[in-house]
């Protein structure tokens, strides 16, 4: 298939509402995925098997066109999407949520174990056309008769490779024999491994297949670091990463609405170009923000995953992990962010000890290593911010007719200093905050910490018995 595509959204014949939704999303130009399966979807009511990796734009792909298609006055369960794993569920039900935001009618409910079956099945008498689930949950409630499939006109298997690694194949079969046999089922894989295959031929009708060959044509650009520190010095050592990289620009991802305020609240008390955005903001104040963020007038965006769906900057540097993601796959979301246009970006994640194994995890996922570097030094930030603010002063145009006529006052204020000292004071006047801030501060590096050593300890639990997270 086609890796570019000059289609819009625009182009596609959605529906107002839905167009409206995905334009509070940002959301202009599809990826190759929605871009090929889309159309397909909304024209075709045969079978479809998509293979991209994740990261790609999948739950667009697929659930747009059967939003579209479906009808908000039957309350019955018309799609079911079946997923591997609690977070991956919780993601797509809250994108659907934001494609039907204008369309309140349609409602979504995530299916998951983990979590309180008694809210999930009042969720469900409350009455849904969407259900998102993890098989083992589906199975659940379809046997004590809590989840009647028997109506559905679409079944999605997202990350079915994964849900057959996770050994959900009974479950599976299961759920898919209380299904009606005319439906449209689509297969999301990242492989056509030889078990997605068998499912395919056992459970599809000549299925149309949609094929995206690379994950993110940027994603060889993007060089992944992280820094160990206690959970009580992560605010101090983003504010040191940041002052040894002065030309950031880029995204600050935390985990939740208030400690993306508290975050950005900081970051601007303490001089830096931040603005924060999260589900709480006015739809004009998040248009604002981007606009001003996509101008480059402000430096940094902190903000939540959901609230930051359809960014599209291709000139970020940075993208800042202040907490790992719950999920490896949003972490795979974040870090795409970056490494865009043939530019090269860095995503850099602030990690305490016990999360080591959670990036193990990210790293297996994204088949890429993860380097460990130092918490930057103060007398190494200020030889970092002393230079660059040096290069600014020397490559700044001067307008020399237009600062004419102030250059006698100018030169006998600076009279009596010396070209050192007058070289000194210029630069303590912009320098000072850095010398006051960064002089004796403490080193807050978790000491002692390296890959080969936390593998060691990991095996030594295993040896004695002891279980992992």
């Amino acid at each position: 298939m086609k890796e570019e595509s000059n289609v819009q959204f625009k182009d596609m014949g959605l529906s107002p509402e839905i167009m409206k939704a995905i334009q509070d999303l940002n959301f202009e130009t599809p990826t190759p995925i929605q871009a090929e399966a889309i159309p397909l979807i909304m024209r075709n009511s045969g079978d479809l098997l998509g293979f991209a990796k994740t990261g790609t734009g999948k739950t667009a792909a697929f659930s747009l066109p059967v939003v579209q298609q479906i009808d908000p006055h039957q309350k019955n369960i018309q799609m079911l999407v079946l997923c591997p794993t609690r977070e991956l569920c919780i993601q797509i039900t809250r994108d659907i949520e934001s494609f039907t935001k204008y369309l309140p009618k349609i409602n979504a409910v995530a299916i998951y174990g983990g979590d309180s079956m008694f809210t999930q099945i009042k969720n469900l008498q409350a009455g849904a056309q969407i259900v998102v689930g993890t098989p083992g949950r589906v199975k659940d409630l379809v046997n004590r008769g809590k989840l009647v499939l028997n109506k559905i006109s679409w079944l999605v298997l997202d990350e079915a490779d994964d849900m057959l690694d996770k050994g959900f194949k009974q479950d599976l079969d299961f759920i898919l024999d209380t299904t009606p046999k005319k439906k449209q089922t689509m297969l999301f894989s990242a492989t056509m491994s030889p078990w997605i295959r068998k499912v395919a031929d056992d459970r599809m009708k000549n299925p149309m297949e949609v094929r995206v060959s690379a994950q993110n044509a940027g994603a060889d650009l993007v060089t992944h670091l992280y820094v160990t520190v206690h959970a009580s010095d992560r605010y101090a050592a983003l504010r040191r990463l940041l002052d040894i990289n002065p030309d950031v620009y880029g995204i600050v991802f935390c985990r939740t609405r208030r400690q993306t305020q508290e975050v950005a609240g900081k970051l601007v008390a303490d001089g830096y170009s931040a603005e924060a955005i999260h589900g709480d903001i006015s739809q004009n104040e998040r248009s604002d923000t981007m606009n001003r963020f996509r101008k480059a007038d402000v430096q940094l965006l902190v903000a939540t995953d959901v609230a930051a769906r359809g960014i599209d900057v291709n000139e970020l540097t940075h993208v800042i992990n202040y907490e790992l993601p719950d999920s490896p796959e949003t972490y795979v979301h974040r870090s795409g962010r970056t490494g865009r246009a043939g530019k090269k970006g860095i995503s850099l994640s602030i990690i305490h000890m016990k999360e080591h194994g959670r990036l193990r995890q990210i790293e297996r996922i994204m088949r890429k290593p993860f380097q460990m570097i130092n918490i930057p030094t103060g007398k190494e930030i200020c030889e970092i911010q002393l230079m660059n603010l040096v290069r600014r002063v020397k490559n700044t145009e001067v307008d020399t007719k237009k600062l004419a006529q102030y250059l006698p006052g100018i030169y006998r204020e600076f009279e009596g200093l010396s070209k050192d000292e007058l070289i000194q004071h210029f630069v303590s006047v912009e320098f000072n905050r850095f010398l006051h801030y960064y002089s004796n501060i403490p080193d807050i590096s978790v000491q002692g910490v390296s890959r080969r050593r936390d593998d060691r300890g990991r095996d030594r639990g295993k040896e004695k018995g002891a279980s992992g997270r």
